[in-house]
């Protein structure tokens, strides 16, 4: 029997984004608690850092495409050694790639911190990915030699 009205197509429509929500909406959740877990071990590191006495100097962020540095005005310290993962000592994570842009000649780009992983680079290559505690560790056992 079929459904002049189309009331079953759009009840299996509504449900599909019922379902659709459900799924974002605990996606959103895991990915809080999972950055709430994260800033505990960015905390932790800046503690570490300071009392080390790493010292620091400002992050730069590149451009997606071509070549040249921004100044951000964030003061921190890289974790990896393509300059393109910071922490600063406002304890904010900052990814240090953005979108080109034509600046002035000041060539300063406002960054604000992201919400932290507990693995950097998901998703990546092989070997580009890493756990953001093994990267902290990582940074701090450098010391002053880095990058």
């Amino acid at each position: 029997m079929t459904d002049p009205d189309g009331a079953d197509a759009d009840r299996e429509k509504a449900e599909r984004a019922e379902r659709a929500a459900y799924h974002v909406e605990a996606d959103r959740k895991r990915r809080e608690h999972e950055s709430a877990k994260a800033q505990v071990l960015v905390d932790a590191f800046v503690a570490s850092a300071r009392e080390a006495g790493l010292p620091t100097q400002e992050l730069t962020a590149k451009p997606w495409s071509g070549s040249g540095r921004y100044r951000t005005g964030v003061q921190g310290w890289y974790l990896r050694r393509d300059l393109s993962i910071g922490v600063g000592t406002d304890n904010g994570y900052y990814v240090l790639v953005t979108a080109p842009r034509r600046l002035g000649r000041w060539r300063t780009v406002a960054l604000e911190p992201s919400p932290p992983p507990l693995q950097v680079g998901a998703g990546a290559r092989d070997g580009e990915s890493i756990a953001l505690d093994a990267l902290l560790k990582l940074r701090l056992d450098a010391g002053t030699t880095f990058p």
